[in-house]
């Protein structure tokens, strides 16, 4: 089982501080550092106020040496899709092929009014991401020296040279995630390499990946190539009282925590991750809301990670 720590900037931290994690996620033998890509707070003020994620892995990616690098996800909506195919190649480039790419339709209306993106509808949105699945895609895919051209609905392209490549060979690995019935589970069964269940209780994560294998089977593609993932919000502590006082550093009810999340002593955090290995999650990405608690990422990694193995 595969542990990365994930985490969400928008809710206040500087480079320095996602620094420290992704060098505390390296040190202690974790898989990978992913970030959330928004540009706005959720219920807090945020300060000093957001990072972008692909300048923050950029960062990352020269100052660490070892661990994955990665988006859960980025927005579709915030780039346009032959830009976001640069910034990854060159980002993957300079990580010596470390980087993988989550991407999505985008849902939080608010950052994008705040900061002037256009936000249309969800349909549309979906439309928009199926195109940048292609495009992204076709730019990885052609070969040097040859040219690619789009022409869809929202996005067109014309005599690209089709460059960077990134390092990784065929492409970087795609993420896709959602909780979606029809359309997520298509997109992935064509587009992805790995499939996320973003905070699902666990018979809802079972009944999606069991979507996103009939989907792989309709496409014609092996189920058993898709790799399943899940997205739990940490909160462990040695005891009761531990644990409690993480709970309160995250303004989280240690009940709520629970029921949702990988929280409580070492050996439940182990019982609720195995629950999910059950129905096919192979990979855990935890949700690390605390950035400046680099003790309970040792706790995680001395007494929880060793019994996954």
């Amino acid at each position: 089982m595969d542990l990365r720590i994930f985490t969400e900037p928008q809710q206040g931290a500087t480079y320095e501080d996602l620094l420290r994690v992704a060098r505390a996620t390296e040190d202690l033998g974790f898989d990978a550092f992913f970030r959330s890509d928004h540009y706005l707070a959720m219920g807090v003020d945020g300060l000093p106020g957001p990072t972008d994620a692909w300048l923050t892995l950029a960062g990352l990616a020269r100052e660490t040496s070892r661990i994955r690098l990665g988006t859960l996800v980025t927005s579709a909506t915030f780039r346009h899709p032959g830009q976001l195919a640069i910034e990854v190649a060159q980002v993957d480039q300079m990580s010596r092929g470390r980087i993988e790419l989550g991407l999505g339709a985008g849902w939080f209306e608010r950052e994008h009014a705040a900061y002037g993106i256009p936000f249309p509808s969800l349909v549309d949105r979906f439309d928009r991401l199926e195109e940048s699945f292609e495009i992204i895609t076709g730019l990885w895919n052609t070969p040097t020296g040859r040219t690619f051209d789009f022409e869809g609905a929202h996005y067109q392209l014309s005599n690209s040279p089709a460059l960077p490549k990134p390092v990784q060979e065929p492409r970087p690995p795609i993420i896709v995630g959602g909780k979606g019935k029809r359309r997520t589970p298509a997109l992935a069964a064509r587009f992805a390499d790995e499939f996320n269940v973003v905070f699902e209780p666990v018979a809802e994560a079972g009944a999606q990946i069991g979507r996103v294998r009939a989907a792989c089977a309709t496409a014609g593609r092996r189920p058993e190539s898709m790799r399943f993932s899940a997205a739990l919000v940490l909160c462990c502590g040695r005891d009761e009282a531990e644990f409690g006082r993480r709970a309160a550093a995250i303004g989280r009810e240690p009940d709520e925590l629970r029921a949702n999340g990988a929280a409580g002593t070492p050996d439940e955090v182990v019982a609720t991750i195995a629950s999910y290995r059950a129905v096919g999650v192979e990979r855990i990405y935890l949700q690390t809301l605390d950035l400046g608690d680099l003790d309970h990422l040792e706790l995680v990694a001395h007494r929880v990670a060793p019994q996954l193995n």
